[in-house]
């Protein structure tokens, strides 16, 4: 039964790490790891550099347009995987949503 806190991905989607997940550098091992409660994820170097980008404030739609920049890649292409990855990860708990205050 779904938890009620995955979220649907979509360029407007301003995802971020939730509380109890950290995105860090294993100096040991020299690679990213993002820790969530009992589970480790070593995402590679695309998704680390896009899990950075997942700060709450920025959309998806600005992080690909970021990225399309960077890369020199057609938006489309990038959009359809940065989506696909997040939600991904959104369905396995690692994101969640930065909501507007209301009140």
């Amino acid at each position: 039964m779904p938890s009620g806190r995955n979220i649907s991905v979509s360029e407007a989607s301003r995802p971020k790490l939730p509380r109890h997940a950290k995105l860090k550098f294993d100096e040991t091992r020299q690679v990213w790891v993002l820790l969530a409660p009992e589970r480790v994820l070593a995402p590679d170097e695309i998704a680390v550099e896009v899990l950075q980008l997942c700060d709450g404030a920025r959309s998806v739609a600005d992080m690909v347009d970021l990225l399309a920049a960077k890369y020199a890649a057609p938006r489309d292409a990038i959009a359809a995987d940065v989506v696909v990855m997040l939600q991904d990860l959104a369905d396995k708990g690692f994101l969640t949503e930065a909501r507007e205050k209301t009140s």
